[in-house]
């Protein structure tokens, strides 16, 4: 049976989704409205997980009975912004040319996402032996802050599935390991003075420019004598200064600076040994700043913490039912990190696999081929039918 009318539906769903403004600066209920009107009548259990402030939400549909097993098909509904970027044409307005459906968040991963929603009819008329889960989260994109409660929210109230699968672009390539992605923030707060006289503040710029230099160090330590996994681009754990601001004029010794940096930890390497040498070198310029004004400090915050994945061995079935789904017997390992940590962490298998290529995500002109939409509809039906009892 062709699945042509099903890709066509999926495309004009997701031309309703490209419409949804929902750069992570943005609520993304007018999103989950969207979604909810469509799977409600179809007889999906639908359930809202709410931010702290209710401008967001996490959301949760069923079908199939309420029982332990079965798969949740798991997305994140932000996408990542378009200011200051050079599009040629509407980001929010999907385009199409040559094969191609141009727009933000095609790729990543608003498709999987209308593969799902266009599949969920079928889905609807199936008797199943367990139940299919569509989990969309909100900000994934600055560092998978909603799934979390969503997580925790399902251990609460739902019987355990037996697995998740992540749609991240990954050109419908079984990912079964990837790398993590720990992210921070440290402010150093000195003290301001006449730049004429600076032995009388605490210079926070420079003492930050000393931070990123024993970062950079670290890194390069990392790189030359540090844990190897050759299944990765690079193969090794990596670190990374993304951000430095400070100062307030030429003239102004800087009070405050902010370092924004973040390390991908390959799996079995431990990256909280690297942020111990990060703290104790902090602790030693913390000693010598307050000699000069006591009140003189720096901080480092968390800002998102997502664990490195490698599938377990006991989880060896679910590996051959995707990989049978998927007409592969590839497993492949990616550098990007996904909410499959997170699921993980809650004691979930996961494993990733999505249309579009992450080449393609967080660029100008985000791209995704019509062929992979297919591809990925294809896919679904045959791993939720093997999933549910209907292969």
């Amino acid at each position: 049976m062709s699945t042509a009318p099903l890709t066509a539906n999926a495309i004009g769903i997701l031309r309703q989704l490209v419409a949804f403004d929902s750069v992570s600066c943005n609520s993304n209920l007018p999103v989950i409205d969207f979604i909810e009107r469509m799977l409600k009548p179809l007889g999906f259990a639908c359930m809202r997980v709410p931010s702290h402030d209710g401008v967001k939400c996490n959301f949760l549909a069923r079908i199939g009975p309420d029982v332990a097993g079965g798969i949740v098909l798991s997305g994140h509904t932000d996408v990542v912004p378009t200011a200051g970027q050079q599009w040629d044409s509407d980001p929010f307005a999907l385009r199409e040319d040559a094969g191609k459906l141009y727009g933000r968040g095609t790729a990543d991963m608003k498709a999987f996402i209308a593969a799902c929603l266009a599949l969920a009819p079928e889905f609807s008329k199936m008797k199943m032996e367990k139940p299919i889960y569509f989990a969309f989260s909100y900000d994934e994109e600055v560092g998978c802050i909603g799934v979390p409660h969503l997580l925790r929210y399902m251990q609460d109230h739902i019987a355990a599935p037996a697995f998740a699968l992540i749609g991240e672009p990954t050109l419908m390539q079984v990912v079964t390991a990837h790398k993590g992605v720990l992210s921070f923030e440290t402010t150093v707060y000195g003290l301001e003075a006449h730049s004429s006289q600076p032995h009388l503040g605490v210079n926070s710029l420079h003492i930050g420019c000393e931070l990123v230099h024993f970062l950079t160090k670290l890194g390069a330590q990392i790189a030359q004598s540090g844990a190897r996994d050759e299944r990765f681009e690079p193969p090794c754990s990596t670190l990374h200064v993304g951000i430095i601001r400070s100062g307030t004029a030429r003239n102004i010794i800087a009070k405050e600076c902010f370092i924004n940096w973040e390390i991908r930890p390959i799996p079995g390497d431990d990256p909280d040994k690297l942020i111990a040498q990060f703290d104790d070198y902090c602790r030693e310029w913390i000693a010598k700043m307050q000699r000069t004004d006591a009140s003189a400090t720096i901080v480092t915050k968390p800002m998102s913490r997502m664990l490195a994945v490698t599938l377990p061995p006991d989880a060896d079935t679910i590996r051959q039912r995707v990989m049978r789904a998927a007409n592969t017997n590839a497993q492949h390992a990616v550098s990007f990190a996904t909410e499959a940590g997170v699921f993980n962490e809650f004691g979930i298998p996961a494993i990733v696999c999505g249309p579009g290529s992450i080449d393609q995500a967080h660029k100008p002109n985000e791209f995704i081929d019509i062929a992979q939409i297919g591809e990925c509809v294809e896919f679904l039906q045959r791993l939720v039918a093997e999933v549910t009892g209907n292969g």
